[in-house]
């Protein structure tokens, strides 16, 4: 029996199921498929698919499974060693929406070289990866071993910043656009909220050409956050008698950490 575990991870992983599909279409994958699906939803005539399991049936489904297949999760990977399975893992990527980031190509690539899994990297060569699982002999997992547990602590902590700027660089590199062209703007002398009011437009049109698509109303969203710097600016600057540069750098500040929640919960 096969075991495939897409972890609790709140994103879809459909291209590796249709991959696994596929392969028992073309008679590569004989034996019978079970998949721990979580929130993917996915239907096949060929695997039985459930959601979830409680931890007790999933630790006795790993105990009878000749072979795992799973995504990228440490989680999910480190359960299978502990079993003593085979463990094919395939990541998940950030352009196919499965994760906000492709940290999980590299927590691969390290048990890979490690010796602990096969690493799957393309999705086409699934059958060839299946051919190599059968005389694939991994190394002996242990999971006393310091080093091994300071290497996955890294990753993590990596993935985690890596997964912050991700979701905020395209908010971080507007931002500081913006902050330029007001600055230039703002030594011709021009009304400064007729130069904020440009700088809001340019950054709404870069919005645009980056085809931005984390806020489900991005018209609410243009008009809310013209609203809050708008208003922002004017408490700076007019009743608090800020600098209107210095005013626009916390203003921009602000921007950023908002959009950052904002794109956080959608």
């Amino acid at each position: 029996m096969i075991l495939v575990t897409l972890g609790t991870q709140d994103k879809s992983f459909e291209r590796l199921l249709k991959a696994i599909d596929k392969e028992i279409e073309k008679g590569n994958i004989k034996d019978k498929v079970l998949v721990q699906a979580g929130y993917t939803k996915y239907k096949s005539k060929n695997m039985e698919i459930f959601k979830s399991v409680s931890n007790d049936r999933l630790e006795e489904l790993m105990d009878e499974a000749s072979l795992i297949i799973t995504h990228g999760g440490v989680g999910s990977i480190l359960t299978a060693l502990k079993h003593h399975k085979k463990v094919i893992a395939t990541p998940r990527l950030a352009k196919y929406n499965e994760h906000t980031n492709d940290h999980q190509k590299q927590i691969i690539e390290e048990f890979g070289r490690l010796g602990y899994i096969i690493p799957l990297k393309d999705l086409t060569k699934l059958d060839k990866i299946l051919v190599k699982s059968k005389t694939f002999k991994p190394k002996e997992f242990k999971s006393n071993n310091e080093n091994f547990k300071e290497l996955i602590t890294n990753y993590i902590e990596e993935a985690n910043y890596t997964s912050w700027f991700n979701r905020d660089k395209f908010a971080i590199l507007t931002a500081i656009i913006n902050l330029f062209i007001f600055i230039i703007l703002n030594l011709t002398d021009l009304n400064i909220y007729l130069n904020f009011t440009i700088c809001y437009l340019i950054s709404c049109l870069l919005m645009a050409l980056f085809k931005v698509k984390k806020m489900s109303n991005v018209l609410t969203t243009i008009i809310c956050f013209y609203l809050i710097e708008g208003l922002s600016l004017l408490l700076l600057v007019d009743s608090l008698g800020i600098d209107a540069i210095l005013s626009k750098v916390l203003i921009n500040i602000l921007v950023v950490i908002i959009y950052h929640f904002l794109v956080k919960k959608n």
